[in-house]
């Protein structure tokens, strides 16, 4: 009997296998029983053979050339000893030598589910998603018990494909096996649907587990934020620390993002008084979400104070903060602090480049933008790619230059998209320019001819322009294509609570009140010179029913609640899920400048900060 020491195993002259190669040389000195009772395993476990077998299988990882090893396997007759040969198996895997993995694989005429596990993943981890499935299905006519190993594979395949049809098919395997109890199985089902976007079955699968583990609830808050149910989300959260589930800072995160979707500050400083309350350091990735989520509640000055509490910053925290100065119209802050990155050694990303470029196009710094645009590749090796020509295009648009911005978009090789043409779009409705907003109206509709935005952003150019016929011929056309606007929807957060209003709502519980201060607001800022747009209402009916459409737009009724629920002089925070239009946009002036009031509005846009009479966008959105 050989024996082999740690040295013999482990050791290697000119750094190849030489010493390993002649151990395995000799093994055919030993042989090994191809199969063992179970009630022998004590008995085994103190026989040569089987201290061979375990010294056999640990050096494999250290062996480089595995080919070598497969071979002196099947001349000494090792090819049928499963722990052996799953270490090899699991090594070409590894390796992504998966035509030698499926020789071996099926050279074993005797597998165990870790041969089926290690062959369905390696499958997986390559791409081969296929032959993943097609063996996951051998796997289940084989006999061989399915374990709550190889499910979540298969299910975090059907996750990354996003197949549906599969991910349901894999789930009603975990149901008739039993495994929907296994909290790892019941997670990743949780993540599979979220990811395809079927969030009721995501809730479902949550609902229906015995018992949910911080990943579970953690992939769930996660789920509904993506999804759009950010209220949800954080619902979720309050309950997960009522059940005793303590977040870690991946969750944290995640309810981060929910504060920042919904825009509620209320939440948003609960939320971060709560990470305080646990100690949790603000790092890179929650600093950074932290800092985006105060921008995106309204307060830059919240936003900027965490950023400079952050110990640590890289480039992805400098451009939030930018993009936090951007979209709140302070384009000169975002300047400046884009200098004093560069002044840190920081090199800017793309990232970094569409935020100062959005700073400055929403902040009327066009030649501090198109000097950045034309520096980019040259100076920081940054080439720009469609969303930094948006930026561009709408820099040319708030300068009237729309013959350039249009030059600029034919003359671009880049594949044109909807945000591209649609700022053309908005430049023209801002500048009247009715003839290219038709032909760049033609292009836009050609990407995206199922977008009612489209057809409304249209009208209302046609409408200013007072092309009744035209503006009746795209309503028509919405008709003939069953297309609807999507309804607008205002949201305001008053102790605590998220209240939401649609145009005309009589659903509140305080809308007598709401609607009885609002006709006093209105004699009010008729005084101060306010006058009803209808162009922005419909135009095939009468002039009075106009004004009573207008009148009861969701976030003249949002605001009018906040200044009845909030004491004098603080600070009324709206967001809006479209762009806000042009009448509600000089009502709330006038109403910031009639109640001395400071009302932040967060549209599908932007930010507008409205403070006595004037608007931090300056009239251009």
């Amino acid at each position: 009997m050989l024996k082999f020491s740690r040295h013999n195993l482990f050791s290697s002259k000119n750094g190849s296998p030489f010493r390993f190669m002649l151990m395995l040389e000799s093994v055919t000195l030993i042989q090994i029983p191809e199969q063992t009772p179970k009630n022998q395993d004590s008995q085994i476990k103190q026989t040569p053979n089987f201290q061979f077998s375990q010294t056999f299988i640990s050096s494999l990882t250290h062996c480089k050339n595995i080919f070598q090893v497969h071979g002196q396997m099947i001349v000494n007759g090792l090819i049928q000893n499963l722990p052996i040969a799953n270490k090899i198996l699991n090594i070409y895997t590894l390796r992504g030598a998966l035509q030698s993995a499926s020789a071996l694989f099926c050279e074993i005429t005797e597998k165990n589910p870790v041969s089926w596990s290690v062959m369905i993943g390696g499958y997986a981890k390559a791409g081969d998603y296929m032959n993943c499935y097609s063996t996951f299905r051998e796997y289940m006519r084989s006999g061989n018990g399915l374990d709550n190993y190889t499910l979540p594979i298969v299910i975090r395949v059907c996750r990354d494909t996003l197949d549906l049809q599969m991910g349901r098919l894999i789930h009603a395997v975990v149901f008739k096996y039993g495994f929907h109890s296994f909290v790892i199985v019941g997670s990743i089902l949780v993540d599979m649907y979220a990811k395809c976007k079927v969030i009721e079955d995501a809730r479902k699968v949550f609902d229906e587990m015995c018992k949910r583990d911080l990943v579970t609830w953690t992939v769930m808050i996660g789920a509904c934020t993506e999804c759009g149910n950010a209220h949800e989300a954080l619902d979720l959260f309050d309950r997960m620390k009522v059940e005793g589930v303590v977040p870690d800072k991946i969750a944290m995160v995640n309810v981060v993002n929910s504060c920042a979707k919904l825009g509620v500050m209320q939440k948003a400083t609960n939320v971060h008084d709560f990470i305080k309350r646990i100690n949790f350091s603000l790092d890179v990735i929650l600093g950074t979400a932290l800092i985006d989520m105060y921008a995106k509640c309204g307060s830059v000055e919240l936003a900027r104070e965490i950023f400079d509490g952050m110990r640590e910053k890289n480039v992805v925290s400098w451009s939030a903060m930018i993009a936090a100065y951007g979209y709140h119209g302070e384009g000169q802050k975002a300047l400046d602090l884009f200098h004093v990155m560069l002044g840190r050694n920081i090199v800017p990303n793309k990232i970094t480049f569409v935020s100062i470029l959005y700073a400055c196009s929403h902040s009327g710094l066009v030649e501090e933008g198109l000097h950045l645009f034309s520096s980019m590749e040259n100076e920081y090796g940054v080439k720009p790619d469609v969303k930094h020509f948006t930026c561009v295009v709408d820099l040319f648009g708030r300068a009237g230059k729309l013959d350039k911005a249009l030059k600029l978009i034919e003359d671009t090789n880049l594949k044109k998209d909807t945000g591209l043409w649609g700022a053309l779009l908005g430049a023209c409705r801002i500048h009247n320019r009715v003839e290219l907003g038709e032909k760049v109206a033609e292009s836009l509709l050609e990407l995206e001819s199922e977008n009612a935005g489209h057809y409304v952003l249209l009208s209302n150019i046609y409408a200013k322009d007072g092309r009744w016929k035209e503006v009746a011929k795209v309503r028509e056309l919405m008709t003939h294509r069953r297309l609807k606007k999507i309804p607008g929807y205002t949201w305001i957060e008053v102790d605590n609570k998220i209240h939401r209003f649609s145009v005309g709502d009589h659903s509140h519980y305080l809308s007598n009140e709401i609607y009885e201060e609002l006709e006093i607001l209105n004699e009010k800022l008729k005084v101060a010179g306010y006058v009803p747009d209808t162009n922005f209402v419909l135009h095939d009916i009468d002039e009075e029913l106009k004004l009573e459409l207008l009148n009861t737009h969701s976030e003249k009724l949002a605001i009018t609640f906040g200044l009845i629920r909030t004491t004098k002089g603080t600070t009324i925070r709206i967001t809006k899920n479209l762009r806000v239009c042009g009448d509600c946009h000089t009502f709330i002036k006038v109403v910031s400048l009639i109640t001395d009031r400071m009302i932040v509005v967060r549209d599908a846009n932007r930010f507008h900060h409205f403070r006595e009479g004037a608007c931090s966008c300056r009239d251009y959105w």
